[in-house]
């Protein structure tokens, strides 16, 4: 069963090991994808974020721009198993090339600085997707949930909630301007009032790349039923994140619980109740989350088909969840 994912931090982990003298390849590492276990996994894409922590970067422009460097130099020593993506047409040709594909995103609008001309760079280098926040507020908007200084260094960091704040004036050019270039606009981690600012200021398909269903997994981070229904009725699709904090609630608020398929599959049949098959694809937020996961890592992604199979899901709607959902979003919008 093919794969496309839409959401992992690898090239993140990368870069650390890289800066703190560690050896890391993309070609094959202890972390959760790698491309050898992508192809034991039946992968056809995976979106690779630069994920940039606001919290912790000075300068989030010139940092996203050191990741973007160790993506392209881990895909450009392996583009006989790997090819980048900017384009409809590249996804096609790596097919048939047997080659599985790769496509850059952003999670932290922020490190745009509030500048459009930094947004059409990121573009021209090959970013075709980006969050409009993560877990802090900048110039575009507002997080769902802001992290919060740690009561104690055994503990993990409070958030809060952020449902009424909007988009600013900034982010609601930035939604145009995405538009316009062809840029995937992704509202995983923008509050409930951005989300719905994307639906009155857009028009095309957006995504939620890395999201699931508030209604089982009460965690802001998800979206409610009123939100899946609008992503579904515009033709996006919300990704399901394998973060066990997002699967089922948990009373300490940590993310370093154990993620179940059935869990997953959970969310899957709440989300097709709501929004229909068509809005459901994979964000599995790989090397991001602290979780035990059930299938261990990207090389075990077919017992989550089973398991689909297992519930009920038809060949034709695993298919669906696993790549044809986001690869339909992908040739409108690239």
């Amino acid at each position: 069963m093919k794969v496309v994912d839409m959401h992992c931090d690898t090239i993140a982990e990368i870069y650390y090991r890289h800066r703190d003298g560690k050896e890391a390849s993309i070609l094959e590492n202890d972390l959760c994808i790698d491309l050898k276990k992508m192809e034991k996994g039946d992968y056809l894409l995976q979106n690779f974020a630069l994920f940039v922590h606001l919290g912790r970067v000075e300068k989030p422009f010139e940092y996203a721009m050191k990741l973007a460097d160790t993506f392209y130099t881990e895909m450009d020593a392996h583009k006989d198993r790997i090819g980048v993506v900017r384009s409809w047409k590249d996804i096609q040709e790596n097919m048939a090339a047997g080659r599985m594909s790769a496509m850059l995103t952003l999670e932290e609008g922020g490190v745009c600085q509030g500048d459009l001309s930094y947004l059409r760079d990121f573009y021209r280098l090959g970013a075709r997707m980006m969050t409009i926040t993560w877990n802090y507020p900048n110039e575009l908007g507002f997080p769902n949930r802001m992290e919060q200084p740690r009561e104690h260094a055994d503990k993990p960091p409070r958030s809060i909630a952020d449902t009424e704040r909007h988009l600013t004036e900034t982010g609601i050019a930035f939604l145009e301007e995405m538009e316009r270039l062809g840029m995937i606009i992704d509202v995983s981690h923008l509050n409930d009032a951005g989300f719905w600012d994307v639906i009155r200021h857009t028009k095309k398909p957006f995504v939620a790349s890395h999201s699931n269903a508030r209604a089982l997994a009460s965690h802001a981070r998800n979206l409610t039923d009123e939100m899946l229904r609008a992503l579904a009725e515009r033709g996006g699709v919300a990704g399901i994140n394998y973060c066990s904090l997002f699967l089922r609630d948990t009373e300490d608020g940590s993310d370093e619980g154990y993620s179940s398929c059935l869990d997953m599959v959970a969310h899957m049949k709440h989300m097709k109740q709501v929004g229909g098959i068509g809005c459901i694809g994979l964000g599995s937020d790989f090397d991001g989350v602290s979780s035990q996961i059930e299938m261990g890592d990207c090389s075990g992604m077919q017992l989550l088909a089973d398991v689909m199979a297992r519930e009920g899901f038809t060949t034709g709607e695993i298919e669906a969840v696993f790549s044809k959902n986001v690869l339909r979003v992908y040739q409108e919008l690239l």
